[in-house]
């Protein structure tokens, strides 16, 4: 007997519309990057078990995955299966509503992944639509579309961005020696994730030792090939010590670069930053630093929905400490230094008991050549 046959009928439908909600999560990918601070979306249309068009959303304002994927299905769209990761919109914004162009182009079913996370429209697109006499079938896959999308949900339901940290550290946990030397160490394979990392995020944010330290450019560099929408770059300084001179500063018209700094800081240099392309924002400081909550508070009242936190020890202890940070991903180079000195990978408050130790969830474990990469999330479950 062959697997088909050993299949029940509602079991062989179910499994057709994981397959083809896989699809449309691959399509969602693509977006990556360009659509925030809206979600990423995917959608296939099937007709008579055939797939007759594909889409996904492309670019913030532009169509939406269901949208691009009716279109390219065109008149075969007609008493069809649509498949989409979120569920259609109901409401007005840049384009109109996607449940009026499901109905328009006659399709038969459509098939949703996750319901909308705004608790003042979920549910109502696919409501509309069964009210309408479209069958409609929901939660497919949905764990797999949530995890998509974690930066737009949390942002949606908190106002506040989905935040990743990330640090390179020696297999004895430094992140550069006493002399604060960092490059490199990890691998060029590494590197590369980590660009792709901020191609897809919305804001990098460092704190102003790693400026002094490393001057870096916190760009996206990827293949030419590859589009990209460079990351707002934030540094948390609270007496504005960044150098005129720096990388940051003398590219600030090119990609925006953001100063978090504290009521008190000076106020010539802030009107020389203003004038160099950067932005200021003076934000209440705690504990004589800028306050991190009225940081991300802010970011996300500017539609910043994800920031990747790459430094340095304080910075990333500072947002565990203060359960801002969502999820993590620490690189191990093999390479030890033995020394005391060099500089840790978190800095925070001291424990005396393992037992007061922050713990990680959802641990995965990725190799890049020789370097190792430990991910995981401070929440026990995602959003």
């Amino acid at each position: 007997m062959s697997r088909s046959q050993r299949i029940a009928p509602m079991d062989q439908g179910a499994e057709q519309d994981r397959k083809h909600m896989r699809k449309a999560l691959q399509l969602a990918v693509k977006g990556s990057g360009l659509t925030s601070p809206n979600p990423l979306v995917g959608s296939v249309v099937v007709h008579r078990n055939a797939v007759v068009g594909r889409g996904f959303h492309e670019r913030v304002g532009g169509p939406h995955g269901e949208i691009n994927a009716l279109r390219d299905a065109g008149p075969e769209a007609a008493g069809s299966t649509l498949y989409v990761t979120l569920e259609p919109c109901n409401h007005f914004g840049r384009p109109p509503p996607c449940t009026q162009a499901i109905l328009e182009a006659g399709v038969s079913r459509v098939v949703i992944g996750m319901m909308d996370p705004n608790p003042k429209v979920e549910g109502g697109g696919a409501s509309f639509l069964e009210q309408q006499g479209i069958s409609v079938t929901r939660h497919v896959l949905e764990e797999e579309c949530r995890q998509q999308n974690q930066a737009f949900i949390k942002h949606t339901i908190t106002g506040i961005p989905h935040v990743t940290l990330k640090a390179a550290s020696t297999l004895d946990g430094r992140i550069a020696t006493r002399t604060g030397d960092s490059r490199w160490i990890t691998n060029e394979e590494s590197r590369g994730f980590v660009h792709k990392l901020r191609a897809d995020l919305d804001a990098i944010l460092v704190g102003i030792g790693t400026v002094l330290a490393d001057d870096p450019r916190l760009t996206a560099r990827l293949s030419p090939a590859v589009p990209v929408r460079q990351p707002v770059r934030v540094v948390v300084d609270s007496l504005l010590k960044i150098p005129f001179q720096s990388q940051l500063i003398q590219t600030a018209r090119d990609v925006p670069v953001w100063i978090a700094c504290g009521e008190e800081a000076p106020g010539d240099r802030e009107k020389q930053l203003i004038d160099s392309g950067a932005r200021v924002v003076r934000l209440p400081l705690q504990n004589s630093r800028v306050s991190l909550k009225a940081l991300v508070e802010e970011l996300g009242k500017q539609s910043v929905t994800s920031v990747l936190v790459e430094g340095g020890s304080q910075i990333l202890g500072a947002f565990i400490e203060e359960g801002l940070a969502d999820v993590f991903h620490f690189f191990f180079a093999p390479k030890i230094l033995c020394d005391h000195e060099g500089i840790p990978m978190i800095r925070g408050k001291s424990r005396e008991k393992m037992a007061e130790a922050i713990p990680a969830h959802g641990m995965q474990v990725h190799c890049f050549g020789e370097d190792v990469m430990l991910s995981g999330r401070f929440q026990e479950k995602p959003y």
